[in-house]
């Protein structure tokens, strides 16, 4: 009987035991990845810093597309970036384009020496790892010009017009870590210069379009 009932015990602490390695490795991934950066953090580097072997390592991510995934997860879930969704609700462009700005930027500033190793070593990192902040940069920037100069609505798949296409990627050389910290980082500008400057380009495009229709014939 009491075989029995110790074997769900036993069970459950194995499981137990299997989930908090995993989460020791993650953690360990992501110290590396955002102090050495991604092209130094081997996957005998990830184990000696969670204190296990290789092979547990690989026990617990078939690839490093699931670390890089996992690792992403842990990393974000702790340092959730501003809600683009929440910009949405501003109607004029920019009023969202300050509060963006103002929010994105500030986010930046509060995690750059993290974020720092792991936009250097981009190259070094999976595909899939490329691949999603990449589509996190597009949520973003598709958010902050929804609806506006053929741009669409952030989330749909109408392709947008000439216009639309500009003020899209307008908005995603600004919401880029590198543009944010080229200015802030490498020109020596405090927040407030770098969303002002930021929020007057991207309405640049639009004034650029209502003045251009406005001359155009039969208007």
């Amino acid at each position: 009987m009491r075989s029995t009932k110790s074997r769900p015990y036993h069970m459950r602490r194995r499981a137990e035991q299997v989930n908090q390695t995993r989460e020791r490795i993650t953690e360990a991934a992501a110290r590396l990845h955002t102090t050495v950066g991604p092209a130094h953090s081997s996957i005998a580097a990830i184990a000696e810093e969670a204190g296990v072997t290789r092979l547990t390592v690989y026990r617990h991510f078939a690839d490093l597309d699931a670390l890089f995934e996992a690792c992403r997860a842990h990393w974000s879930a702790r340092n959730p970036r501003p809600d683009a969704r929440a910009w949405l609700a501003i109607p004029d462009l920019e009023e969202r384009a300050r509060r963006a700005f103002g929010e994105l930027y500030g986010w930046y500033r509060d995690h750059a020496d993290e974020l720092y190793p792991i936009y250097r070593d981009a190259a070094a990192m999976p595909l899939s790892a490329q691949q999603a902040t990449e589509a996190g940069n597009r949520m973003l920037a598709d958010a902050l010009v929804a609806g506006r100069a053929g741009g669409g609505s952030a989330g749909d798949n109408t392709e947008p017009d000439a216009e639309g296409r500009l003020l899209r990627a307008v908005a995603r050389h600004l919401v880029d870590f590198w543009t944010w910290r080229s200015l802030e980082v490498g020109q020596g500008l405090d927040d407030r210069e770098v969303a002002t400057i930021a929020v007057r380009l991207l309405t640049a495009v639009v004034a650029g379009r209502h003045r251009r229709d406005e001359g155009s014939p039969g208007s």
